[in-house]
């Protein structure tokens, strides 16, 4: 009976280590609304249960520093290449292979993390309220009074915090602060994400925007009429940065193989392809329909700032910089 009954409690106690194996904690600061759908179908085709916590990347990013070795996630899939390099630290080596096949402008070399889909910083602005003379040249032309109290943006998104980092690396701690405090006393007008700020310009709140690319393409496949529009600042300038999001596996988990799959499958030709058609972000491997909507990949590696991702990871700085002048 003893016997028996030692069997029962050793099976028992097998269980969890099971049901764990085919689980997965995947810390996300991408959105539901787009990802999801890609995580569903990682869960069809694999048989991988994916525990999301969703949240923003900075938010999650500062989660996994401070949960350490303790973290219970697996998979940190990031926003942007900023919070990825922060992490980096965090994050268990991945075999080279995995990035041999993406495009080399999104490629980490280091090989602790691996690029999901291209996006690049636009300008957003009202087809009916902005002629084409009103468009600056520059993202530092928009502390000119001629646009006070017509500018949004988004100081608490992560995509922009990685901007501003980017701006810190190209032209210094003192330029970038100098123009935080010159847009703030512009009376930029602060939203809470990219989606707001291209409603607010819709609505006549403002009639400029900083955003990432995909975000007009979701409005305009609703209503091809929708009264925004986009476009980039001169070659070169440093508002036409052009970012990744990214994920890496957490060094302290337990579940490697699982997470890996899961980056594996977030490289596959069907993940691809649903990024770039549904979510009008840039696809990082070749061989896929294009989505007509997006300026051409060579268009916008062409006109971006020559900044080295790996270079915009100092997010740290960043937020205290934020801070200090009064946007968080």
């Amino acid at each position: 009976m003893r016997s028996l009954i030692a069997g029962f409690i050793a099976l028992a106690l097998s269980i969890p280590a099971a049901v764990q194996a085919q689980e997965l904690t995947i810390y996300s600061g991408r959105g539901e609304a787009l990802i999801g759908p890609v995580i569903k179908k990682f869960e069809e085709d694999t048989g991988i249960k994916a525990n999301v916590r969703y949240a923003g990347t900075a938010e999650l990013a500062t989660l996994l520093q401070e949960e350490g070795d303790q973290s219970p996630a697996d998979v940190f899939w990031a926003q942007d290449g900023g919070a990825l390099g922060a992490i980096a630290p965090l994050f268990a080596d991945l075999p080279p292979e995995m990035n041999q096949g993406v495009a080399e402008a999104f490629r980490n070399v280091n090989n602790k993390w691996v690029p999901t889909s291209g996006r690049s910083r636009v300008l957003v602005y009202s087809k009916e309220r902005v002629q084409e003379a009103d468009l600056p040249a520059s993202i530092d032309d928009l502390t000119d009074p001629k646009y006070k109290g017509k500018v949004a943006w988004a100081p608490t998104n992560g995509s922009f915090q990685a901007f501003v980092t980017a701006y810190r690396v190209a032209n210094g701690d003192d330029a970038a602060k100098k123009w935080l405090e010159g847009m703030i006393a512009n009376e930029a007008k602060v939203y809470k994400n990219n989606g707001a700020q291209i409603e607010g310009i819709a609505n006549g709140e403002v009639d400029f925007g900083l955003v990432n690319n995909y975000y007009l393409g979701r409005y305009l496949a609703t209503d091809p009429d929708y009264p925004v529009a986009m476009t980039h600042f001169k070659a070169g300038d440093i508002g036409n940065l052009l970012n990744v999001a990214g994920a890496g596996i957490v060094k302290a988990s337990d579940n490697q193989e699982n997470a890996k799959k899961f980056l594996e499958y977030l490289l596959s030709p069907v993940a691809q392809q649903y990024i770039t058609l549904q979510g009008n972000e840039y696809p990082v491997i070749p061989g896929l329909i294009v989505n007509t909507t997006l300026e051409s990949f060579a268009t916008v590696q062409e006109i971006s700032p020559k900044i080295d991702i790996d270079q915009i990871s100092d997010l740290e700085g960043t937020l205290a910089l934020l801070r200090e002048v009064g946007l968080l």
